[in-house]
């Protein structure tokens, strides 16, 4: 299995000019594409489902999503699985620099990965995410049911009315918790079920797309 790379990431150097003390908010048009210098970082990463060194984040050359590949986030149960093997969960922190006088909000995110379910196993996968402070969360789930063998994706596309931006003139890190869990269900639990966010090549990851907006302040 390939070892997760390092979890920290820096795609350029730049720091945050800054706040001014009147606050801003964002303007209502939306930008074709965000701006440059946008660098992203793994603050915290914990949970089973992401020990250390097994998950990586890499930022897109257009600043325009991100990715996070995992390398052991699997869940299973059914033959000689412990009961901790039923549920796993990863929550990430991310600091997401933003060059003064912009905000951005996660408008669609794709999960990935692998489920093998025996007939009557369910699996389900459930994301949620939000900025540090903020009590506005999106949650997004998912149930696999069994007999199921192949990879699979989803897709949580935001309405725009839904959106949650990122605070302008200040800097709030991005949360980001998942969860995998596997019920063994009326299937035999002589034999395994499992449902996986586990990549060995790369292929298997959760992308999040942004949307991007000016900052403004007030009158004007």
């Amino acid at each position: 299995m390939r070892r997760g790379i390092a979890a920290s990431v820096a795609v350029t150097a730049l720091a945050l000019t800054a706040v001014s003390t009147t606050p801003a908010a964002a303007s209502g048009e939306f930008l074709e594409r965000g701006p440059e210098g946008v660098t992203i970082e793994i603050a915290t990463v914990m949970g089973s489902g992401c020990p250390q060194d097994t998950a990586a984040v890499a930022l897109s050359k257009d600043a325009e999503a991100f990715t996070i590949t995992y390398s052991k986030y699997l869940a299973q149960v059914g033959g000689a699985s412990p009961p901790t093997d039923e549920r796993k969960n990863c929550q990430i922190n991310l600091r997401v620099h933003v060059p003064q006088g912009f905000t951005y909000a996660v408008s669609k995110v794709d999960y990935r990965g692998f489920a093998n379910l025996q007939p009557g196993a369910t699996a389900t996968q459930i994301a949620s995410y939000y900025f540090q402070g903020d009590t506005s969360t999106r949650h997004h789930a998912t149930e696999f049911k069994g007999p199921h063998k192949k990879f699979w994706q989803t897709t949580d596309l935001v309405p725009l009315a839904a959106l949650v931006w990122s605070p302008c003139g200040e800097q709030r890190n991005f949360n980001i918790n998942t969860q995998l869990l596997v019920d063994v269900g009326t299937s035999d639990d002589s034999k395994v079920s499992y449902i996986n966010m586990d990549s060995t090549d790369g292929d298997i990851n959760t992308t999040y797309h942004y949307s991007w907006k000016r900052c403004v302040k007030p009158g004007n």
